[in-house]
């Protein structure tokens, strides 16, 4: 047993051994001087009540000072904030921003300050300009639960990936386990005294894996963001399977020395689109695939070959070499920002609505559909609709037939009102005819109802088991100011449709 003397000195070793980093050293003082506590007041959308948001909520995260006298940090800590308030470290101060640009796919956010002044005495953190290594040692800096003042944790960098972020948006990300918790979020993560990135996430019920967005595409957001709008990274959303099955790579006559991915779903049918079923993708620009969808990015670096669409788009386009009935070709692939979808989400935006009698009607979008992801019921709500043949479920990942359309729902439960006495409540049913004519979108909806001059409208739905409703046009119109009143409701309508119902 050690004496309380020997005790004291190995106790003096150990904290001997323990890296310094007090406010007296040079790097950790500039470190602190860019990090910032945010604070927001959220007023989130209320999909199935459109009209109205969801009661406002305070969160804090953490943010860091950029070039251009700029903050940044992630989305879904500005995302539908009416206030922002940016807290220097060790300061009581709360300065007013707001959101300058915003990018949720990818959880990106810019904050502008109302008093420049500040950044006089913060500057900007050097950012690095290569993806971290595997082992290297983090730092993360923020603003976690737990207490006041700026946590610093340490860890290595575990892994790094290309994956979806939100949104159908992907991107690299770097795996740290480094501890990090609930308002680390936007604070940035060092190796050395460069940033690296940004913490944007951690896994649930695990032990100490976080994510980092890293610096290499923050760059492409800045760039993005640097004439003013945001547009989003070019990706390819092409369907593929690997070519590892013996009795696949036998029919295409491939030999061992050729590798690549099969196409089995093209993203457009048209004839001009230049991929095809079964065409083989060997390269992505010079970089060969493997037969898994990899490419090698460095040493002891392999990432998705998708991971290039970003990095050789031009003019929206990418270069890929393909094998096509044997013969190699070359073929420049149209990129987007945004995968075709009739069903989209609402990316920061609020959902549009028209309230027309006891009828709430807006798009569905994939927020409405998640909705129905929690809850006790959540489990049956899939089975339900599907049995119904309902299009929130048989044309989930359908692309629209033709350019505007939307799937226009009920969004809310049925108001109690004497002109829907005795209807079954349609809430989440998808509008198909407005007295016999298809609807092609809300806008379409709106103009419809605007225009319908018989006596009666007859609403009919798509799918199966849902009831034909009828209402007295004009008793109608009358009930819908009533309605409106009864039930606090200030607005028939969202700004965007009621110049088109007012054109009478």
């Amino acid at each position: 047993m050690l004496s309380v003397s020997s005790l004291a000195a190995a106790a003096g070793l150990f904290l001997a051994a323990l890296p310094v980093e007090t406010a007296a050293d040079p790097q950790e003082s500039a470190v602190r001087l860019s990090v910032v506590k945010i604070f927001a007041t959220k007023r989130s959308p209320d999909v199935t009540r459109p009209w109205k948001t969801r009661d406002p909520h305070e969160i804090s995260g953490s943010g860091v000072v950029i070039e251009g006298q700029r903050i940044l940090t992630n989305a879904h800590v500005a995302e539908y904030a009416s206030r922002i308030y940016v807290q220097p470290d060790q300061s009581s101060e709360k300065l007013t921003a707001k959101v300058e640009a915003i990018a949720p796919g990818i959880d990106l956010a810019v904050l502008k300050l109302a008093d420049p002044t500040f950044f006089e005495k913060h500057p900007p953190l050097p950012r690095a300009t290569e993806l971290p290594e595997v082992k290297d040692v983090v730092h993360v800096y923020g603003y976690p639960q737990g207490g006041e003042s700026l946590s610093i944790t340490r860890g290595i960098v575990s892994r790094i990936e290309f994956d979806v972020y939100y949104y159908d948006t992907s991107g690299v990300r770097v795996q740290v386990d480094a501890a990090i918790n609930p308002g680390n979020s936007g604070g940035p993560a060092l190796v050395d005294d460069r940033m690296i990135g940004i913490i944007f996430s951690r896994l649930d019920q695990s032990d100490n894996i976080g994510y980092i967005i890293p610096s290499e595409e923050i760059e492409l957001f800045l760039k993005d963001i640097s004439d003013g709008k945001y547009e989003g990274k070019p990706a390819i959303f092409d369907e593929y399977q690997t070519l590892e099955n013996d009795a696949i790579r036998a029919k295409l006559k491939l030999d061992k020395t050729t590798t690549g991915i099969m196409i089995w779903e093209p993203y457009r049918s048209e004839e001009s689109y230049p991929l095809k079923p079964w065409d083989i993708l060997t390269k992505i620009g010079d970089h060969d695939i493997d037969n898994t969808g990899m490419v090698q990015v460095k040493d002891n670096l392999r990432l998705r070959f998708k991971y290039f669409a970003q990095k050789l788009a031009r003019n929206n386009l990418v270069p890929l070499e393909v094998i096509r009935s044997g013969r190699r070709m070359t073929i420049q692939l149209p990129v987007s920002s945004k995968r075709d979808s009739v069903m989209q989400f609402l990316n920061g935006r609020y959902p549009s609505y028209f309230i027309w009698g006891p009828l709430v009607f807006s798009t569905a979008t994939e927020n409405f559909v998640h909705e129905f992801d929690d809850g006790s019921a959540a489990q049956d709500w899939y089975p339900y609709f599907a049995h119904r043949h309902s299009p929130l479920v048989t044309r989930a990942n359908d692309r629209p037939k033709f350019e505007g359309e939307e799937l226009v729902i009920v969004a809310s439960a049925i108001f109690p009102h004497q002109v829907s006495k005795g209807y079954s409540d349609p809430y989440a049913d998808v509008v198909d005819k407005v007295n016999g004519t298809k609807i092609r979108n809300l806008r379409h909806l709106v103009e419809t109802l605007r225009d319908a001059a018989d006596e009666y409208v007859v609403i009919s739905f798509a799918g199966k088991d849902s009831e034909v409703l009828v209402f007295n046009r004009q008793e109608t119109l009358d009930a819908t100011e009533e309605i409106l009143n009864e039930n606090s409701i200030r607005k028939q309508c969202s700004s965007d449709l009621q110049a088109i119902w007012d054109r009478k």
